[in-house]
This record gives structure tokens, C-alpha cells and sequence, in this order.
């Protein structure tokens, strides 16, 4: 199975093949990256925006330039408000060669009130950095969730388990139409 995917993040691209390697053997997966049409800290419905955007971006590129998948994903991050609290999530879409879509959620963590303007202003990772890393020569490799969790959960486990909400739908078609 031939899987693109709307990033050349590697942690991405890893999570990615993690959830499929799940459900599906032999996985071919490459990333091409493509816009999101969103700011860099998507903010509320602009998460679903920019990763539906990416799929579609990408599938115009596939088609300009003659490459073809089964699948076509993405993934995007941001904050969101929910329940009055904010939160970080990212959002996965799965598309197929038709109209089928595929969305899914990763785990949610909470982030500061007093942070929220800052985040939305720059986007999440500069204000990691900042919090966290006063030598620039260090950088984490495995995302903020990592810095807050104290080493227990990646990037790649946040885009891990997107990828097998959104996999839910797709590998439950039959039931889901």
C-alpha cells in the first residue's frame, strides 16, 4: 500500500506509519510537503481547515506531477477552546483515491491561559523553546508534549494515535456508510 503524506516531518511521517503499520503490511509511506492555507498555530476549526487542506494540496500535487497512493494524509496542530478551557490537539485526515474521508483526534493537553495570545501570535513550539530551553543549541526533537510529560509521550505518539482515530472510519467503511 502506497501512502503519502502531506509533511516531510519525520516524527510525523513515523507516527503515521506506526498507526497504519497497525492495521496493514507493507506500508510504502513518503512525505511531500504542501501548505495548509492556515497561520502557523492554527486556532479552533482552522486544525480540521489545515489538515483537510493539506490533503487537498496534496492530491494537486500528485496530479500535476503524475504520482499516485492509495492514501493521502495529514495532520495539524493547534489550540483549541473547549469547555472554556484551552487545549493542544492534533487532527489527522485520511483520504483515499475517491471522496472518502477519515478524521481523527490525538490526546488533547491543556495549555495556560496566559500563554494562549503568545502561542496564537508565534505558534507553540517558539514558546516551548522558550520555556523550556535557554541553550538554542539544545532543541527537542520530540515535541512540546514530550518536554511536558517528562519523556513519557512524543510527537510521533500524539501523531500515532490521530492516525488510528482517523483509521477507525476507514478500516470500518462498510459499517460507517
Amino acid at each position: 500500500m502506497k501512502v503519502l503524506v502531506a509533511t516531510k516531518n519525520q516524527g510525523k511521517i513515523e507516527g503515521a506509519k506506526k498507526a497504519l503499520e497497525r492495521y496493514f503490511e507493507n506500508i510504502e509511506i513518503e512525505g511531500i510537503p504542501v501548505e495548509s492555507n492556515v497561520g502557523d498555530e492554527p486556532v479552533n476549526e482552522e486544525i480540521y481547515i489545515g489538515a483537510k487542506n493539506r490533503v487537498k494540496n496534496l492530491k494537486t500535487y500528485c496530479k500535476e506531477h503524475n504520482i499516485t497512493a492509495d492514501l493521502y494524509l495529514s495532520i495539524e496542530g493547534g489550540v483549541y477552546n473547549s469547555l472554556g478551557r484551552w487545549m493542544n490537539t492534533g487532527i489527522a485526515v485520511i483520504e483515499d483515491n475517491g471522496d472518502f474521508e477519515s478524521y481523527g483526534t490525538s490526546p488533547s493537553f491543556p495549555v495556560p491561559e496566559r500563554l494562549v495570545k503568545e502561542i496564537i501570535d508565534t505558534d507553540l513550539s517558539q514558546v516551548m523553546n522558550r520555556l523550556f530551553w535557554e541553550d538554542k543549541e539544545r532543541h527537542n526533537k520530540g515535541g512540546g508534549i514530550q518536554l511536558l510529560t517528562h519523556n513519557q509521550v512524543s510527537r510521533i505518539d500524539l501523531t500515532e494515535s490521530a492516525f488510528v482515530m482517523a483509521l477507525t472510519k476507514y478500516i470500518n467503511e462498510e459499517k460507517w456508510k
